[in-house]
């Protein structure tokens, strides 16, 4: 859960926003769905969500990095 949540922040730092990022509504989402699990001591689904909830903010990090790269720097 602590690193998932930890990328979640990193792609959010990056410039991830629920807006702008399917990847980053998804990790979101599933973190909830962690969070939920957890509190129904459901805990290997926990760990599947917040897996992907991992999955999810890596992807949007690597996105959200790619767009800041992309745009050229000012003269």
């Amino acid at each position: 859960m602590s690193d998932a949540r930890q990328a979640i922040v990193a792609a959010a730092d990056a410039g991830a926003t629920r807006g702008t990022s399917p990847e980053y509504a998804a990790a979101q989402a599933a973190i909830a769905r962690a969070e939920a699990h957890l509190q129904a001591q459901e805990y290997q689904r926990a760990r599947l969500a917040a897996l992907q909830a991992k999955h999810h903010a890596a992807a949007a990090l690597a996105n959200a990095q790619h767009a800041e790269a992309a745009v050229p720097a000012p003269h």
